[in-house]
């Protein structure tokens, strides 16, 4: 675990769905990367919610660096 709480730097790969309502962990802090689990709370950080408009697969952000929250754009792969 590194000093932002989070275990993994890899992005991880879901399945998700059209028109539901999902939460980003922003803290790091969640068991269940990427997604929130309330660890947050008292930490003053809440989780990103979004919706994506297709199902489909996607890479979602656990370095927790991305520019384009929460959809991973960092190649972590060297």
């Amino acid at each position: 675990m590194d000093e932002s709480g989070t275990k993994s730097k890899l992005p991880i790969r879901v399945q998700l769905e059209a028109n539901k309502r999902y939460y980003w962990c922003r803290c790091g802090l969640s068991q269940s990367q990427p997604f929130c689990d309330g660890a947050h709370r008292g930490t003053g950080m809440n989780p990103v919610v979004f919706i994506v408009r297709e199902t489909s697969p996607v890479w979602l952000c656990v370095c927790k660096e991305t520019k384009n929250i929460p959809f991973c754009d960092c190649d972590r792969s060297g």
